[in-house]
């Protein structure tokens, strides 16, 4: 292991993290509000600390391995949510550490959950920066340095890997760095047509961006406590579900459309089960509320439209609170939350390939009880997937369900109610932001003991980059030579 090429890759990460902090310094002096001192002292340090470390380690070995991947991965995440927490430390915005690291953490993994309380007392800068941690959580912030950080020199298949999320990847071009750059161009083009529509719907510039940031990075901050439903607007929330999808869908199928590959999205399966699991969603809720609330047919199509869509894609925004919800409303939206979006998408929790691939198992088992001397392989778009492949999905949804089950046991010591301590960690480990109980769309995790902070802080980072890159890290075995 490298740890100077290490080192040298965390820098310029680190500077990179630094440098961004740019442009919420320029919102600051737009608003005057009081926090550019502290966005510029957290600009300076990071930038600092970046250019030393970067400095220090130079003219080191290029060749990058495996584990130097994983280990620049996981913790250049680390780095960036530490550094990420300056701006709110300086400013006296969130309160101690474990808060501001908290907030950090679910902005760069886009969980979206939060702290804040009257999210609108927040200074413009400090509002700015907040959301953009989501937008560059979305896309990785390692993929983006890949694409615009050439004095990087290194190998990028091992940071592509460890950094992607999906159990599949699909390279868009020969070299890594094209691949990140042409990934970066859509993800850019989609959020820009997102915030001019936002405009035209009357939505200011600052929080058309803003809501942008959240929406293709499936994050969730907004710039109000009542997130989008504050603005009661049918044109917003349609155009926000749109790109929510959009953004949960894997963004080399964007590509190919735009490449002019009409039919890219249906021949994919994995995108056929996504828009099925989130029709099932929409009409099973819209019909429980109408039938156990007090809403009528439109709005219950229009509240159900919105939050399966937003859960589906772990973006987390929300209309209405859906914690007040019917039970059976409920209960499929926690179900909603184990299944994320496409693979190779900004979404988060389990995914819908995953899901798709051991529902296929699970009936191959059966078909195989029924027939025991048939040999049925397991195919995805006509192709038949390989063992190790399922393999390594199963072993990610058992080590998923381990983590979500011990951690509910430590939420629930600590005093959480059986429901919330579920849907805290559902809503982290996914990457969702809001759940349900005390953790829910009226409320926030102000509330959660400090230790339950960073238990969820800790599933934040494992659900973002697929649990092995940061589990890997506690093994034994991959410290030895």
């Amino acid at each position: 292991m490298h740890f100077r090429l290490i080192g040298n890759a965390l820098g310029a990460l680190i500077f990179f993290i630094g440098l961004s902090m740019l442009l919420p310094l320029g919102v600051s002096l737009i608003y005057a509000e009081g926090d550019a001192k502290a966005i510029l002292i957290s600009l300076s340090i990071t930038t600092l600390s970046g250019l030393v470390l970067y400095g220090l380690t130079r003219g080191t070995v290029k060749e990058i391995g495996n584990k130097d991947g994983f280990v620049i991965v996981a913790l250049g995440w680390i780095s960036a949510c530490l550094f990420g927490s300056l701006p709110y430390l300086f400013s006296g915005s969130l309160g101690g550490f474990t808060n501001c690291y908290f907030e950090s953490a679910s902005g760069f993994t886009t969980t979206g959950a939060t702290i804040v309380n009257y999210i609108e007392e927040l200074p413009h800068g400090i509002l700015f920066w907040r959301s953009l941690t989501h937008w560059l959580g979305g896309m990785g912030i390692i993929l983006l340095s890949l694409a615009i950080l050439p004095f990087l020199g290194i190998g990028g298949m091992q940071l592509y890997r460890a950094e992607v999320p999906g159990p599949v990847m699909d390279k868009l071009a020969p070299r890594v760095r094209e691949t990140a750059k042409t990934l970066w161009k859509v993800y850019v083009g989609i959020s820009a047509l997102e915030v001019v529509l936002l405009l035209l719907g009357g939505m200011g510039w600052f929080e058309a961006l803003c809501h942008t940031f959240g929406t293709m990075a499936t994050g969730g901050f907004s710039t109000r406590s009542a997130s989008i439903g504050f603005y009661r607007s049918t044109y917003f929330e349609i155009i926000i579900i749109f790109f929510m999808l959009a953004a949960g869908t894997n963004f080399s199928l964007h590509y190919q459309f735009l490449k002019g590959e009409f039919s890219a999205f249906w021949r994919s399966a994995e995108f056929r089960f996504y828009i099925a699991v989130i029709l099932t969603g929409i009409t099973l809720i819209t019909l429980n509320l109408r039938l156990g609330s007090h809403y009528d047919l439109s709005d219950s199509l229009r509240y159900a439209s919105f939050q399966v869509s937003s859960i589906v894609t772990t973006t987390g925004y929300t209309t209405a609170d859906f914690g007040s919800w019917p039970s059976l409303s409920q209960c499929l939206l926690l179900i909603l939350m184990f299944v994320g979006g496409c693979a190779g998408s900004t979404g988060g929790s389990v995914k819908c390939l995953r899901n798709l691939l051991l529902l296929k198992q699970g009936y191959r088992e059966i078909y195989r009880h029924i027939h025991p001397r048939a040999v049925v392989p397991i195919k995805l778009g006509g192709r038949v997937v390989p063992s190790e492949v399922m393999e390594g999905i199963w072993g990610f949804f058992l080590l998923y369900m381990f983590i979500f089950i011990v951690a509910s046991i430590i939420m629930s010591v600590l005093g959480l109610d059986l429901i919330s301590a579920i849907a805290s960690v559902a809503a982290s480990i996914g990457n969702v932001g809001p759940g349900l109980g005390s953790v829910g769309p009226s409320s926030n995790y102000a509330d959660i003991p400090l230790i339950g902070k960073w238990v969820l802080t800790f599933c934040m980072l494992l659900g973002r980059l697929e649990i092995y890159t940061v589990i890997i890290l506690l093994v034994p075995e991959f410290w030895r030579k």
